[in-house]
C-alpha cells in the first residue's frame, strides 16, 4: 500500500534519503569520498549527484583503468539496493516492480513509461543533460542493479539512450515470472 501512495507523491527527505544512498554505494563502486549532501535541498542533492557521477565516470575513462570492474561493482551495489527495496515494499508481482521502478525514477527526475510487452521507454531523463554516452553506459550498471535486485533476477538492457542522441531511452527488462 506504501508503495501505492508513492507513486503519486513523494516526500522531499525521502528523496533525498535515496540520492544519499545511491551517493555512498557510487563512491564505493568507484573507491573514492560521496559527495556532501547534507543539508542540501532535493534539486541540489540531485544536481551533486550528477556532478559527481559525470565526473568520477570521466575520471575512470581517462585513467584508462579497467571499466568493467568499476562496472560490476556499481551493478553489485545497486543490486543490494534494489533487493533491500524489493523486501521494504514487499515486491512480488511483476506489476509491483514497474511500479516500484517508477518511483526510483521518478525520485531522479527520470520519467520511465512501460513500451509495449517487456519494454521500457525513457522520454525525458535529468542525467543526459550532465553525460555523455560513455558516461551513461557506465552509470547505467546502476540502473541494471536496481532492476535486477528489485525484480529478484530481471534483467534490464538498453539499446537506445538518449546521451547517444535519440529521442528516448530505449531498453528490454525481464521480469522473472512475467508471462507478458
Amino acid at each position: 500500500m506504501f508503495l501505492s501512495v508513492l507513486q503519486f507523491y513523494i516526500p522531499a527527505f525521502i528523496k533525498r534519503k535515496v540520492i544519499r544512498e545511491l551517493a555512498r554505494v557510487t563512491a564505493d563502486a568507484f573507491e573514492c569520498a560521496a559527495p556532501e549532501l547534507t543539508g542540501l535541498s532535493y534539486k541540489a542533492c540531485l544536481r551533486e549527484y550528477a556532478l559527481f557521477t559525470n565526473e568520477q565516470a570521466r575520471r575512470l575513462i581517462a585513467s584508462g583503468s579497467d571499466v568493467d570492474a568499476v562496472k560490476d561493482r556499481l551493478y553489485k551495489a545497486a543490486y543490494q539496493l534494489g533487493k533491500d527495496m524489493r523486501k521494504r515494499f514487499r515486491i512480488t508481482k511483476p506489476e509491483d516492480v514497474m511500479k516500484a521502478s517508477r518511483m526510483m525514477y521518478r525520485i531522479l527526475d527520470i520519467d520511465l513509461q512501460e513500451d509495449g510487452p517487456n519494454g521500457i521507454k525513457i522520454d525525458k531523463c535529468y542525467f543526459s543533460r550532465y553525460y555523455s554516452a560513455e558516461v551513461c553506459q557506465i552509470i547505467s550498471s546502476l540502473d541494471e542493479g536496481v532492476a535486477a535486485g528489485l525484480s529478484g533476477g530481471g534483467k534490464l538492457a538498453f539499446y537506445q539512450r538518449l546521451t547517444e542522441g535519440n529521442d528516448c531511452c530505449k531498453a528490454t527488462f525481464s521480469v522473472p515470472g512475467d508471462r507478458k
